[in-house]
C-alpha cells in the first residue's frame, strides 16, 4: 500500500468530520441557524404588525382627512347661505330706506307745494284788498278805474312770480 497525499488528505477530513461531530458543531450550527431563522420570523411577525398598525393609523387619517373635508364643505355651504341671506337682508333693508326717503321726500315737496299755493292765494288777496281800498279811495272815474285796475293786475303778476322764485 502506497500512502499518498490523497490518503492523508481523506484522514484528516474524517478527523475532521469526528472532530467536530464529538464537539457537537453541527447541532450548535443547527441550533444558531434554527435561533437565526426564529429572530427573522419574529422580526417579519413584528413587521407585519407594524405594517398593520401603519395600515389601521392611515385609514384613521384618512378618515379625519375626509371628515375634515367634509366639515370644510358643510362649512363653506353655511357660511355661502349666510352671505347670501345677509345680502338679501341688507337688499330688503336698503330698500326699505330708500322707500322711507322718497315718501319723504314727496311729503315734503307736497307741503311746500301747498304753503306756496297759500302764500300766492294771501298774496292775491291781499293785492285785491290793498286794488280795491285804492279804487274805493280814488273812486269814481272810469280811466282812473282802468288804470288801477291794470296797475293792479301787473303788480299781482310781480308779486306771484316773486313767490314763485
Amino acid at each position: 500500500m502506497i500512502i499518498d497525499a490523497t490518503f492523508w488528505v481523506a484522514i484528516s477530513f474524517i478527523i475532521f468530520i469526528g472532530v467536530l461531530i464529538y464537539f457537537k458543531i453541527p447541532q450548535k450550527v443547527k441550533n444558531i441557524l434554527d435561533q437565526n431563522i426564529l429572530d427573522i420570523k419574529d422580526q417579519i411577525a413584528e413587521a407585519e404588525k407594524l405594517k398593520d398598525e401603519a395600515k389601521n393609523i392611515l385609514s384613521e387619517h384618512e378618515k379625519k382627512i375626509s371628515n375634515s373635508k367634509a366639515e370644510v364643505k358643510d362649512m363653506i355651504s353655511k357660511a355661502n347661505d349666510n352671505v347670501e341671506k345677509n345680502i338679501i337682508k341688507t337688499n330688503e333693508e336698503f330698500q326699505n330706506s330708500m322707500e322711507i326717503r322718497k315718501r319723504n321726500a314727496e311729503d315734503r315737496v307736497r307741503q311746500m307745494k301747498n304753503q306756496a299755493f297759500k302764500d300766492i292765494k294771501n298774496a292775491s288777496i291781499k293785492i285785491a284788498m290793498e286794488t280795491v281800498e285804492k279804487l274805493l279811495k280814488n273812486s269814481v272815474d272810469k280811466s282812473k278805474l282802468d288804470k288801477i285796475y291794470l296797475s293792479s293786475i301787473e303788480e299781482t303778476k310781480l308779486a306771484l312770480k316773486k313767490k314763485s322764485s
